[in-house]
């Protein structure tokens, strides 16, 4: 039976410290030296199957994407996986910002030439050889352009009211596109219905999309065709989302003006219009403790109440606190499961004071409050019911 002050929890990488703080010394033990943890707390390393230990409830990546943890060999052993959207959104919007001016202002080139000036120690002819070169450094304004916006969730609806407020135009596009982000999203954004007319009419393009199956390779030669010519592309996102080979041929015809981007591939990193960050979109201290913090108060609500939230393969679920015992089931999305489960339990006159259960593809969730602690036979028999995943009980989750 699981009980608060009795919490393990693995960490990977240099998980900022004031995330770390949040769990309390006497409720939690956090390490990276951690046996049989309840959950894993990481940043960029590769979790492999092999490392989802016995025992092992739930993982919480501190930033957005998860493509460094086997999001569905969780999902079949019943481990929550949490990321932390919108915790570094503003640390990435404001390097997109960076991509946006230094690729319309040569600020790199001029501050190349001028260090090639070190050994020029005549202040006059200083000036001089500097007046005389600064046009080749010429640049163009980001007022009255127009910037197309491609997904506009947390980062790419900030992306948006920051080039608005520099007087840029910003068209967007998103099928997906949730109430919440709609609330975000400035009412001057035009919003497109298809990305060919967005490419068609934008001056420069942003990628805030997640990888997927659907968005990998979405950057395609034909997407690329139907660009303005001489616009930019800045993809944030992430690399798989652009097709490498058509991104090369776009930019070797010159359709494609300059692509800046977060991600260094082979082949581009020495084009002249190529202008390539070693992922840094999270890369700050903010955003990092940002991160650290969200991940841990996850992963502490849902070890000691039960609760789900910003999980990526089980559903959001939240149920009030009361007194008594609350019992956590994970189960495949099948008819009746429910019905199997409360059955159990008045077969062996168990008062259900609340529940709540929520599902979400091939998965569902159940928070079940009793009136009286239950016994390991009564837990077994929930387990032996086909399709449940994972029973566990919190005790004082009030």
């Amino acid at each position: 039976m699981d009980t608060p002050n009795a919490y393990n929890i693995k960490t990977y990488n240099a998980i900022a410290p004031v995330g770390l703080q949040r769990f309390a010394a006497g409720d939690y033990t956090v390490g990276p030296d951690m046996e049989g943890a309840d959950a894993m707390l990481l940043r960029s390393h590769k979790l492999s199957v092999d490392e989802l230990t016995p025992g092992l409830r739930a993982i919480a990546r501190a930033g957005a994407g998860v493509n460094n943890v086997p999001v569905e060999a969780c999902s079949q052993a019943g481990i929550v996986v949490f990321n932390t959207p919108g915790a570094n959104a503003n640390s990435v919007k404001e390097l997109v910002l960076t991509g946006l001016l230094l690729a319309s202002r040569d600020v790199l080139g001029g501050v190349n030439y001028v260090r090639s000036l070190a050994d020029v120690s005549d202040e006059a002819e200083l000036n001089k050889l500097v007046e005389a070169e600064k046009k080749k450094f010429k640049g163009r304004e980001l007022i009255g352009k127009t910037l197309g916006v491609v997904g506009l969730g947390a980062i790419g609806s900030m992306v948006a009211r920051a080039a608005l407020d520099l007087g840029m135009d910003v068209l967007g596009y998103d099928p997906a596109l949730s109430v919440d982000a709609a609330w975000r999203l400035p009412s001057s954004v035009e919003r497109m219905d298809n990305l060919p007319s967005l490419f068609a009419r934008a001056d420069y393009v942003t990628l805030h999309v997640p990888q997927l199956p659907a968005t990998e390779g979405m950057i395609n030669a034909e997407a690329l065709q139907a660009f303005k010519p001489g616009s930019v592309l800045l993809n944030f996102a992430r690399q798989p989302i652009v097709d490498a080979a058509a991104l090369k041929a776009s930019l070797e015809s010159e359709h494609l003006g300059r692509y800046v981007a977060d991600f260094p591939v082979p082949g581009l990193i020495d084009h002249p219009r190529v202008m390539l960050t070693p992922h840094l979109g999270a890369s700050t201290d903010e955003a990092e403790e940002n991160c650290a913090v969200m991940a841990a108060n996850q992963l502490m609500r849902f070890l000691e109440t039960g609760s789900i939230v910003n999980s990526v393969n089980f559903p959001a679920v939240s149920l009030e606190a009361v007194d008594g015992y609350r019992v956590a089931i994970s189960n495949h999305n099948v008819p009746g499961m429910l019905g199997q489960m409360t059955a159990v339990l008045a077969e062996r006159n168990i008062n259900v004071i609340d529940l709540i259960n929520k599902s979400r593809d091939d998965l569902a969730y159940n928070l079940i409050d009793l009136s009286e602690a239950p016994d390991e036979g009564l837990l077994q028999a929930i387990r032996d019911i086909e399709s449940v995943i994972d029973v566990r009980v919190i005790k004082g989750a009030s």
